[in-house]
């Protein structure tokens, strides 16, 4: 009895087309995505449109209120998620052997990472909003974005601290330091890239969400000056004019300098994260 087989050399030609194919199909539907909000954004964006106020609710005038209002939830929840992801994901990797507690920080860490960011919504307007009396601001805002952030930066934090060599933590302990030395010495500085890429997943993430904000920001048209004035990110700016029938222009202008936003942060992160790596490789 015979069978049909491909042959190796065949099989891997198939499987080398099957992923430049994904790869290329990937980059394609980033242009495509890029390109068609950037074509509809060009006649809007200018530097009024940029740097200017809301005029009548968002169907003239600028967005810069809206950038700041972005910038300073983003700010919060980073700056609060940050240590807790970092800390947590430390102790997991360095402090704990694998018990019940540990499958416990995991399991929470995946459900709040699948749960849907306007459940994360509501739970910011009880707890915060109502309960904390925080009232509609950028601080319960940037604190819900924060619980959001926390999950995305332990994850990839843990797989980046699990990924050091056991052999940089053996020769740090044979040349007499302690725990705590080696963990801020050695094994952080060799999982900074991870941890960084964890932190960039945790502030895009927080800075492109509209529905976990909706009930905690506000909606305020004005400039925030302090972290308990209300606000309104530009996710959240953007969902009011294109759902509301304000204006869909500015819509598209406001999808633009949020995407330009993302991918200058994600740029001049890469960037530095290169030029770190580089120089602890010695080159």
């Amino acid at each position: 009895m015979k069978f049909n087989y491909i042959s190796p050399k065949r099989s891997q030609k198939i499987m080398n087309g099957i992923f430049i194919f994904s790869g290329v199909l990937t980059l394609s539907i980033l242009i495509i995505i890029l390109g068609y909000i950037l074509i509809n954004a060009v006649p809007i964006l200018s530097f009024d449109f940029i740097f200017g106020q809301v005029i009548d609710a968002g169907k003239s005038g600028g967005i810069s209120p809206m950038i700041v209002s972005s910038l300073y939830v983003t700010f919060i929840s980073i700056l609060i998620a940050t240590p807790l992801g970092v800390g947590a994901a430390i102790y997991v990797t360095e402090y704990s052997k694998n018990g019940l507690l540990i499958r416990l920080i995991r399991f929470g860490a995946e459900t709040l990472a699948s749960i849907p960011s306007i459940v994360f919504g509501l739970f910011g307007l009880t707890f915060f909003v109502v309960f904390l009396n925080l009232g509609w601001s950028i601080l319960s805002g940037g604190l819900v974005l924060a619980i959001m952030a926390i999950p995305t930066i332990f994850q990839v934090t843990e797989v980046s601290l699990s990924s050091v060599p056991s052999s940089y933590k053996e020769g740090s302990f044979g040349l007499g330091a302690t725990k705590w030395q080696t963990i801020c010495h050695v094994i952080l500085p060799a999982a900074i890239p991870g941890i960084v890429t964890g932190i960039i997943l945790g502030l895009t993430r927080s800075i492109s969400e509209a529905a976990a904000v909706m009930y905690a920001v506000g909606s305020a048209t004005t400039i925030p000056i302090s972290m308990f004035d209300p606000g309104r990110p530009l996710p959240l700016h953007l969902y009011v004019l294109a759902t509301e029938g304000v204006s869909l222009p500015n819509a598209y202008g406001t999808a633009a300098v949020l995407v330009i936003i993302v991918l200058i942060i994600t740029f001049f992160t890469n960037y530095i994260v290169n030029r770190y790596q580089k120089k602890i490789m010695g080159n």
